[in-house]
């Protein structure tokens, strides 16, 4: 496609407030934003395991308009350790410079001031299917992965999930960070709220239906 094609192309694109949803989740979590072009715009990078492989084709393909190249598998060593990754990135655009700039201090990634007002349902699914995990087999709590994050930001973040979400949330502190834990006496409400965004592929993180246990 040549470049008059492609910015005429790009001109064409608008996020739809699906798309808003789920980006901040996605913003919450793994995925990252990228300028090339000193902050003027900004693609998204989506990038995971390749046992999400299925994930990330999904998100892709909610984003496949803004999208010119289908997920690619990429072989990446670590400490001597090879494992494979599945990734897209979206064309650079002016409409994710809002997101940079409330996301991120420099290169450093940060939790929003107004992230009340703009984390919903759909966008706490998103959240959960990056960084969500079962706290244990015999627990229906949930743990939210934020090593990222300072102590500060993590505490926003759970101070929204239980003012705007009603989720029983605490910080749980790590040798490499912190963690957000939602009890189990949380669980139906929190199931209730993600479940019908959760794809199949990830439900494995969701624990299962319960049997009168509560952690």
């Amino acid at each position: 496609m040549c470049s008059k094609a492609i910015e005429e192309y790009k001109q064409r694109l608008a996020l739809s407030d699906e798309q808003k949803d789920v980006l901040v989740g996605l913003l919450l979590g793994d995925a990252h934003l990228e300028t090339q072009n000193h902050g003027q715009t900004y693609r998204l990078k989506v990038e995971q395991s390749a046992r999400h492989q299925a994930y990330v084709e999904h998100v892709y393909r909610l984003f496949e308009g803004w999208v010119q190249t289908p997920p690619q598998t990429e072989r990446v060593v670590s400490r001597e350790q090879k494992s494979d990754t599945v990734w897209f990135q979206t064309v650079s655009h002016s409409a994710f410079r809002f997101y940079a700039h409330q996301f991120y201090d420099g290169l450093r990634k940060r939790v929003p001031q107004l992230i009340h007002r703009w984390l919903t349902p759909r966008g706490l699914a998103y959240w959960f299917m990056d960084d969500g995990s079962i706290k244990s087999k015999e627990s229906k709590g949930v743990i939210l992965n934020t090593h990222c994050y300072t102590y500060s930001e993590v505490d926003q973040l759970t101070q929204v999930l239980r003012s705007s979400f009603g989720l029983q949330a605490s910080i749980r502190t790590q040798n490499d960070g912190y963690q957000i834990y939602i009890s189990g006496h949380s669980y139906e409400h929190l199931v209730g709220l993600i479940g019908p965004f959760v794809i199949q592929e990830m439900r494995y993180k969701l624990p299962p239906e319960r049997q009168n246990i509560l952690a």
